[in-house]
């Protein structure tokens, strides 16, 4: 039994919406945000990364950056550029990227749920990035981006999605990168009442993206269960904002690589090395880059030309779900045992690059910094799904999701 709540929202008015959206906080730096908040007085990143309104001096984890989020929150809505809906209800939101759209429930999930393992993760959290959200939530009190979930299949939800979407919409806009925005609100509170009911009769959720964010405000819920002592968990620091997709309308991008060096090796030597611990590896004759066309395997870019490299058999059985991933077994069987890359979280020598750059971005960096370009198949959603419900964890970089969820279109206030 899953819950689901519906909400009040805090929401910027239709005139601010395209302002006030923002790509969330952890895919931009600073700099990045400082230039793209310029015209922009009510970006969603003013609160998001607070920081870009102070020193470049200032640290950004200051209790001073929090404070000012926290400031400017007040003033957006002080500025009656976000306005608090009166009635509790769910909302639907689609995206439209070349073409193709996923629309998901945007409500309140349970950090009960969180925590007994019914929302089923599938990375490790770092506790530094926690620790500043968990700030961020605490100081602004309220959750200002959505945690990215998705279900198996609910024909019910389903249904529900399709009958509330056929009519005026809420907001819809096209965003600076052309991606389509769009969201409605339910109709009634006998249709909120159903919504949470087929929520229920789930057995998961899972989140697609979003781990650090999710921990966080699970992490800032139990701050203040502690502090109020006696709770009685209708309180909305027990539920935390989330996006919620049926999984079979998801895409998952491929996560690719860049090395720095060949190992010591020639490129003739490395290429063997490539063959006897991965599989046979094909010069690509064709055009422009090699795309994998399926899993087990991989794209390499070396010396400028691409090739093609097939796993062989016997390293793709392994038990676990999560050793069984194209990116775990490149992994162990040639980034730590050939190039001794043994820690990609920390390792320069490796570098990661969401496939949404696109391979004609590796090439370039081949010509500029690195040695070698690894394309890889992307992960699909099914192999997610089996990691997360084994209660493993992916390799790092195993997923890059798109579109991204825009912060600043809900918040949720605890």
């Amino acid at each position: 039994m899953i819950t689901v709540k519906p909400f009040s929202a805090l929401r910027p008015t239709n005139e601010y919406v395209k302002e006030c959206a923002a790509l969330p906080y952890d895919v931009m730096s600073s700099d990045e945000a400082r230039v793209e908040v310029q015209g922009k007085p009510y970006s969603f990143l003013h609160i998001d990364k607070a920081e870009i309104d102070l020193d470049k001096s200032i640290d950004l984890y200051d209790e001073r950056v929090y404070a000012k989020a926290a400031e400017n929150l007040k003033k957006f809505e002080a500025d009656g550029v976000y306005k608090t809906d009166e009635r509790k209800k769910y909302y639907f939101y689609r995206q439209i990227m070349d073409g193709r759209a996923q629309t998901g429930i945007v409500g309140c999930a349970s950090i009960d749920d969180y925590i007994n393992g019914k929302i089923k993760k599938h990375e490790l959290t770092r506790a530094d990035k926690e620790l500043d959200r968990i700030r961020h939530v605490d100081t602004c009190s309220a959750q200002t981006g959505p945690i990215f979930l998705a279900y198996k299949a609910s024909e019910k939800l389903d249904e529900i999605i399709a009958t509330q979407t056929a009519k005026a919409p809420l907001y819809d806009f096209v965003a600076d990168d052309n991606i389509q925005h769009t969201v409605w609100d339910s109709d009634s509170v006998a249709v909120d009442e159903e919504i949470e009911k087929a929520f229920s009769a789930l057995e998961a959720l899972y989140i697609a993206d979003g781990h650090h964010r999710a921990a966080s405000a699970v992490k800032a819920g139990l701050k203040r269960r502690e502090a109020k002592g006696n709770y009685d968990g209708s309180e909305e620091f027990n539920f935390f904002l989330s996006v919620i997709f049926p999984a079979n309308s998801l895409k998952i991008f491929d996560y690719n690589r860049l090395l720095k060096d060949l190992g010591g090796r020639t490129q003739t030597e490395f290429l063997e090395a490539v063959e006897k611990a991965l599989g046979k590896v094909s010069l690509y004759t064709g055009d422009g880059a090699y795309r994998p066309q399926k899993t087990h395997e991989i794209g390499l870019y070396v010396g400028g030309n691409w090739y093609c490299v097939e796993f062989k058999k016997e390293i793709c059985n392994a038990e676990k779900p999560s050793e069984r991933l194209d990116c775990a077994i490149l992994q162990k069987e040639l980034l730590s045992a050939v190039l001794g890359i043994h820690d990609p979280r920390t390792d320069k020598r490796i570098d990661f690059v969401g496939g949404i750059r696109g391979l004609n971005y590796l090439e370039k960096r081949c010509h500029e910094d690195m040695a070698v370009a690894i394309a890889m198949y992307p992960t699909t959603l099914e192999e997610l799904i089996a990691v997360a419900d084994a209660g493993e964890i992916m390799p790092p970089k195993s997923t890059w999701f798109e579109p991204k969820l825009r912060s600043g279109i809900f918040i949720h206030k605890i």
